[in-house]
């Protein structure tokens, strides 16, 4: 886009060009600000040794599997623990014990150590004089303590509200109407109901060529909100006079750094709270000149919706400049 061009854009839309999302004016160099999965792409340096280890907010917010590892490492651990501190007070202070190698006395103390963890305690194998009682004392609440902790987070993660809106993996600068308009596709992957759904994009692009700065567009949609979310939502941006795209080519395109944030906000019926999703999309993938094909089938008694079609597209007849 040449500078001509983007002064007089900016001076057609004062008020969406001076926007800062958060951001900041300072060009990220090709480097996108938000994350395909939501998250900011921001490395947070500086920030005193004990005030980094956020143990609740991790663990409540970190993936399922990095969370079950987490679990099995830390019981295997203790476990592996206790074990080598019974075999250091002495292995006959573990009543029962019928091994003969140190690695079959670790072993039993091993599994010993897993029941008196969990409160099992099948009575084979028993504590006996004050250093083994002291030890099994001590480790039994660690672990009612242990599995409380466990219990309360599993229970955080549960009931933690979240958006499951599955974004199409590339958006589209397709034919709409008489014109052209920037598109893409939301679905909600979850069988819940989520209703109230709000949509919002923004668009961060470089001022000038060879410019540090960018500028940021909040982007006019063809609908803001749907009270209803049961099937996919295309979401539409015309690109019309007033749209800070027209005119554009699709080098410029390429070339201005050019980034689209969108953020959804929904109200989730089954827990009765709001909800966010987020993600973006850079120059590369756009695609220009396609259009999504259909994921809505209709059935004798009901819809079907097709969410695996979601990022099924076709090209189509495009000018070189929207």
């Amino acid at each position: 886009m040449s500078n001509k061009q983007l002064k007089n854009r900016q001076l057609k839309e004062p008020e969406l060009s001076d926007k800062d999302l958060g951001f900041g004016e300072r060009s990220s160099h090709g480097k996108r600000a938000l994350n395909k999965d939501g998250t900011f792409n921001v490395i947070r340096r500086g920030i005193p040794l004990l005030n980094s280890f956020e143990t609740y907010h991790r663990l409540i917010s970190m993936s399922w599997m990095k969370f079950n590892m987490y679990v099995l490492l830390l019981y295997f651990i203790s476990n592996i623990i206790f074990a080598g501190i019974y075999l250091l007070v002495g292995i006959e202070g573990l009543q029962g014990i019928i091994g003969n190698t140190w690695m079959d006395q670790f072993y039993e103390a091993f599994f010993f150590s897993a029941q008196t963890l969990t409160t099992v305690g099948y009575g084979r194998v028993s504590p006996v004089g004050h250093a083994a009682g002291v030890v099994a004392a001590i480790e039994s609440m660690a672990g009612l303590l242990g599995f409380a902790l466990a219990t309360g987070l599993l229970y955080g993660r549960f009931s933690r509200p979240e958006a499951r809106i599955k974004y199409s993996e590339h958006a589209v600068i397709a034919p709409y109407k008489k014109g052209t308009a920037f598109m893409f596709r939301i679905v909600n992957e979850r069988k819940n109901q989520l209703i109230e759904v709000e949509a919002a994009l923004s668009m961060g692009m470089r001022k000038e060529t060879n410019s540090n700065h960018r500028s940021f567009y909040n982007l006019k949609l063809e609908l803001t909100k749907i009270n209803f979310f049961p099937l996919s939502w295309t979401i539409v941006h015309p690109i019309d006079e007033d749209s800070p795209l027209h005119g554009m080519t699709q080098h410029e395109f390429t070339t201005s750094e050019i980034e689209f944030i969108s953020l959804i906000k929904a109200f989730d019926d089954t827990f009765s709270q709001t909800v966010y999703a987020r993600s973006s999309y850079r120059a590369h993938e756009v695609v220009w000149g396609a259009k999504f094909l259909p994921m809505i089938e209709y059935g004798p008694h009901s819809t079907i919706l097709n969410i695996d079609k979601i990022n099924e597209m076709e090209k189509t007849e495009f000018p070189p400049a929207i």
